[in-house]
C-alpha cells in the first residue's frame, strides 16, 4: 500500500468538503467551474483524480458528460456508492501523469482538482498539466488545485508548535518553502511555483483563485457560525477571492487555464 491509499483509506475527505469549511472550498470551486463550462459551452468534462466524487457526481447529476479517473481504488468504490445508475458518468482508475487512453482535443473541461497535491517534482507536475492540456479542446478549460506553501507555515509549523520538528527533518528551507515527499502526502507551492509551471504549457491563464481564502486560519468558529453568519462569509470571500494580493495566503487556490 502506497502512503496515498493508506492516507485516503483513513481520512474522511467526503466529510471534510461537506462540512462547513470546507463547502467554502466547493462552493468557490463550483461557481468557477460552471463559469468555465459555460464559456466554453461545455458538455463532456473530464476530472483527474476525482477523489470520492464530490465533484464528479454533482456535475454528472447536472447532466455534463462526465469521465472520472482516480488512482486509489477506496475513493472509487466511495465515488461509485453514491451513483444510482442513470447519471452520464464514466468511472475509471488512471494516474494523472499518463492519460494515454483519451485522445488529444477531447474534452471541453479538464479537472486537476487533486493530483498537484501529491506530485512531489517539477517534472511531474509539467507531466499532469500536459496530459490535462493535450486532452483539452483548444479553447476549452483546464482547472487545476494546489495546496499552498504560507499557510502551512503559519498554522502547521507555528500555531500547532512544529517548528522544530520541521527543521530538524529538512522539511523547511531557509527560504521558508516546505519541502515535501510522498510520506509527507501533501505537496505545498507558492504563487511563483504555480506560474513557472503554467509556463511550460500551451494555455493562457484565465485567474488564479483563493478557494478558502482565510476560511482554514478560522475553521472552528466559521464551523461553529450560524447560517446569516456563514453566509455573509460567504459573500465576503467570494468578493475577494481573486485578489492577488490575498491569493498566496490561502490554503488551497484555484488556476484557472485556458487552452490555446
Amino acid at each position: 500500500m502506497t502512503y496515498l491509499e493508506e492516507f485516503y483509506g483513513a481520512y474522511d475527505e467526503e466529510n471534510r468538503l461537506l462540512s462547513r469549511h470546507g463547502q467554502v472550498e466547493y462552493i468557490t470551486t463550483m461557481k468557477y467551474i460552471h463559469a468555465a463550462a459555460d464559456e466554453a459551452g461545455a458538455r463532456r468534462v473530464l476530472e483527474v483524480g476525482a477523489g470520492t466524487g464530490r465533484y464528479s457526481v454533482a456535475l454528472a447529476k447536472e447532466g455534463f458528460d462526465v469521465t472520472a479517473v482516480e488512482l486509489v481504488e477506496h475513493n472509487i468504490e466511495i465515488l461509485k456508492s453514491k451513483l444510482d445508475g442513470n447519471e452520464p458518468i464514466t468511472v475509471l482508475q488512471g494516474n494523472a501523469l499518463d492519460l494515454s487512453e483519451f485522445e488529444n482535443d477531447t474534452f471541453d473541461v479538464t479537472l486537476l482538482l487533486g493530483p498537484m497535491y501529491h506530485l512531489y517534482t517539477f517534472d511531474d507536475k509539467r507531466q499532469a498539466l500536459a496530459e490535462a492540456v493535450r486532452v483539452t479542446k483548444p479553447g476549452g478549460y483546464i482547472l487545476v488545485s494546489y495546496c499552498m506553501n504560507d499557510p502551512t507555515i503559519i498554522v502547521y509549523s507555528f500555531l500547532q508548535n512544529k517548528l522544530d520538528e520541521l527543521f530538524e527533518n529538512h522539511m523547511l528551507t531557509p527560504e521558508w518553502h516546505c519541502v515535501s515527499t510522498p510520506k509527507d502526502v501533501f505537496e505545498l507551492v507558492r504563487t511563483e511555483d504555480i506560474a513557472a509551471i503554467d509556463a511550460t504549457a500551451d494555455v493562457t491563464r484565465v485567474k488564479l483563485v483563493a478557494t478558502d481564502g482565510a476560511t482554514n486560519y478560522m475553521r472552528q468558529f466559521i464551523d461553529e457560525t450560524d447560517d446569516r453568519t456563514f453566509e455573509r462569509w460567504i459573500d465576503y470571500h467570494l468578493t475577494v477571492c481573486e485578489r492577488q494580493d490575498l491569493v498566496g495566503a490561502s490554503h488551497h487556490t484555484l488556476d484557472i487555464l485556458r487552452k490555446n
